[in-house]
């Protein structure tokens, strides 16, 4: 499902923070990695993006790290039919990396995505797949080409006034946070997904870079149509009106039906790609909600149904609504 294809000026000052925070230094180890994804993806590959916990972390030997691969065409990124259907149909592909390193071994997962379909997620997508993670900050750390990295900085610009465009008109209208507007916004994506990320989770991502979030918002401002307004005291005033708040919450209640089965979808389609994708997804959410989920050896070989089984068990406890 895709919001209609309308042109949207983006403001300079934005795609400036974007390109400022995107070229921030990062840890020596993710060359391994650029080094991996060069060799394997070869001409096709248009840039390499580094995004999620892994920015924060101080030892990527104790986590995983998350890249999105952008490449030209799915034809020419992968020699076989069936990954480039796979792609085209349900983008993105993830796949799974190991490194041996002088720290340990690196371990990353990373998601395959053509340019341009990552620029129609950035900016068209109904549901938050792309937009809700290239909101947030990112590192670009190989690009093809200066042009290729403008490409990716409005992208990712598109990206930021989408999210706010379609979190803001769920909240009352009144005097609002930075800090609150970003992390009620990331609850709702994170609703419209199967990742079950506790408010608290929203909450540190938000505080741990709260003074980008601020330039971003004050950047994105003329492209919100006078639906922010910032005060004198360096907070916001929502503008919206409640037919606005009652559409937006009903996009919300169908974004995360459709998040749901794309989430199964998606699963499923990563047992063809993601070696060990059960135990990876079972971990992830044990770690983020506390629920363990058990992965019987039937399970293991229907994917599908240990998708659903998980979603139950979610919704079941709360965690899912």
């Amino acid at each position: 499902m895709h919001d209609s294809n309308k042109p949207q000026l983006i403001p300079e000052p934005l795609i400036h923070e974007i390109a400022k925070q995107s070229s921030e230094n990062m840890q020596s180890e993710f060359t391994f990695f650029i080094d991996a994804l060069k060799q394997r993806f070869g001409k096709a590959l248009d840039a390499i993006i580094l995004y999620g916990s892994c920015l924060h972390s101080s030892n990527l030997a104790e986590g995983i790290a998350d890249f999105y691969v952008l490449v030209d065409d799915y034809r020419n990124a992968y020699s076989e039919n069936y990954l480039r259907y796979l792609n085209s149909s349900l983008p993105p592909n993830v796949f799974y990396l190991e490194i041996p390193s002088h720290a340990g071994t690196l371990r990353a997962k990373y998601a395959v995505i053509s340019t341009t379909d990552f620029e129609q997620g950035a900016q068209f997508w109904f549901h938050p797949y792309i937009w809700a993670r290239f909101s947030q900050p990112t590192r670009l750390i190989e690009a093809r080409n200066a042009v290729m990295r403008q490409r990716i900085y409005t992208a990712q610009a598109h990206a930021v006034i989408k999210f706010l465009e379609s979190t803001l008109p769920v909240l009352e209208s009144g005097s609002k946070s930075v800090e609150l507007i970003w992390a009620s916004g990331l609850m709702l994506t994170y609703a419209a997904e199967l990742r079950a990320e506790r408010e608290a989770r929203a909450q540190l991502l938000v505080k741990l870079n709260l003074d980008t979030y601020q330039r971003l918002t004050v950047a994105a401002l003329p492209s919100l149509n006078q639906l922010l307004i910032v005060q004198p005291d360096g907070e916001y005033q929502i503008k919206t009106s409640s037919a606005q708040r009652l559409r937006a919450r009903i996009y919300w209640r169908l974004r995360r039906w459709q998040g749901r089965l794309l989430s199964i979808l998606r699963l499923s389609k990563a047992t063809l790609t993601f070696r060990d994708c059960l135990d990876y997804a079972a971990w992830k959410i044990e770690r983020h909600t506390g629920v363990k989920v058990e992965i019987t050896p039937m399970l293991r070989r229907h994917p599908v149904l240990w998708g659903y089984k998980v979603m139950w068990q979610l919704l079941r406890r709360g965690v899912l609504r």
